[in-house]
């Protein structure tokens, strides 16, 4: 319901036409928004709704928070490990931990390149370790493909050492990580949030 109605509205306050047009949506949106109590108002003498200027500005920056988070949040997860059962593994445990991300498998570095054009992840692991194309090399392919920001990249290893550690994080990397490390820190690097809904890709 709409807040009782000073008897004279002045400044800092905002029809629904002008609402819309700050979060660039229909007007009708704004009285639903509203009348649901998701945004306050008040009514004039005439039965106009209003809105103060400060509950717009929180409005929106509450959106933008929301918005902020759903984004930084991946839907889409490529697994690249030459391990097959390694692989499942991971896979199984990310559908369980965050059943909503659709995850991927590639079993080398040619098939990473193809899925990564494909998918567009968010983010990924990388075994370090391949035949052919090892994961230095897929990891500068992805950067050199992609650029620097997406998708994040996780780095998984069963030899760790600290002259890989840093060989892979300058090839652009942005964690390693040994593949006995709790499941926590692997779900915490790749920006997995607990209790989101999942599926992922049959082999």
């Amino acid at each position: 319901m709409p807040r009782p109605e000073p008897r004279t509205l002045r400044s800092g306050f905002l029809t629904p036409t002008e609402v819309a047009d700050r979060l660039l949506i229909a007007p009708v949106t704004v009285r639903l928004w509203a009348s649901k109590g998701l945004l306050p108002s008040v009514t004039t003498p005439g039965g106009h709704r209003r809105f103060r200027t400060e509950d717009v500005e929180a409005f929106i920056a509450k959106r933008r928070d929301l918005d902020h988070a759903e984004h930084a949040r991946p839907s889409r997860i490529l697994i690249i490990d030459d391990d097959p059962q390694f692989a499942r593994y991971l896979s199984r445990l990310l559908a369980k931990k965050a059943p909503a991300i659709f995850v991927d498998i590639a079993a080398d570095g040619f098939s990473a390149g193809i899925k990564c054009e494909a998918l567009r992840p968010d983010a990924l692991t990388l075994d370090l370790h391949m035949p052919d194309m090892d994961g230095f090399e897929v990891c500068q392919m992805i950067r050199a493909q992609f650029g620097k920001s997406r998708p994040r990249i996780v780095a998984l290893t069963g030899f760790p050492s600290e002259e890989n550690r840093l060989r892979i994080i300058e090839a652009g990397a942005d964690c390693c990580l040994e593949k006995t490390a709790p499941i926590e820190a692997l779900l915490r690097e790749l920006g997995v949030a607990h209790g989101n809904n999942a599926k992922v890709a049959r082999l």
